[in-house]
């Protein structure tokens, strides 16, 4: 199966369920799905170019960049194939106990079913037994749905970034106490 075989922007594939779809942490088979899922998702809304994570070094090798102690990555799947992503990890050039919710993307086949909140929940959680006490995240306004979750989910927009991520093209930012 390639990107091609899901749905476009947009659209939604309704008759699967949440049964039809697993959720585990990433294993090192996964980078090639992984890229390609990011980059789809990241052209899909127009973040592509400087300043945004679909430039970043880890999206080939997702896998390896979260194969430590204090991050943690997750996939969804369906049917063998990776629709959707997500994970922590400490926010660069930030204080030893603010992590980074990042790489959250899903594919139009894997949106509208909760998996968005179950990813945030997982990686929450992972968050808080790697010892970290808030959760800063990074986005744009145009991702409506997920500014949405977010907000819905307790973070709390603030007025500028934090740490030195590098992605100069956001213009949304969150943070949330893990407390």
């Amino acid at each position: 199966m390639n990107q091609t075989d899901f749905p476009t922007a947009g659209s939604s594939t309704k008759t699967d369920s949440p049964a039809d779809f697993g959720f585990r942490p990433v294993q090192s088979t996964d980078n090639e799905q992984l890229a390609r899922l990011i980059r789809t998702v990241m052209t899909e809304f127009a973040c592509v170019g400087e300043g945004y994570s679909i430039n970043d070094p880890e999206v080939d090798h997702i896998f390896e960049a979260y194969n430590h102690e204090r991050a943690a990555f997750f996939v969804v799947t369906r049917q063998d194939e990776i629709v959707g992503c997500g994970g922590i990890a400490p926010l660069q050039n930030g204080d030893a106990e603010t992590c980074e919710l990042k790489k959250m993307y899903f594919y139009p086949a894997a949106r509208g079913h909760g998996f968005g909140k179950r990813m945030v929940a997982e990686c929450l959680s992972a968050a808080k037994q790697r010892g970290f006490k808030r959760c800063y995240l990074e986005t744009v306004e145009r991702m409506e749905t997920a500014n949405y979750l977010y907000q819905k989910l307790g973070f709390e927009k603030i007025v500028a970034p934090m740490g030195d991520t590098g992605h100069c093209s956001c213009d949304a930012w969150y943070v949330r106490d893990l407390g």
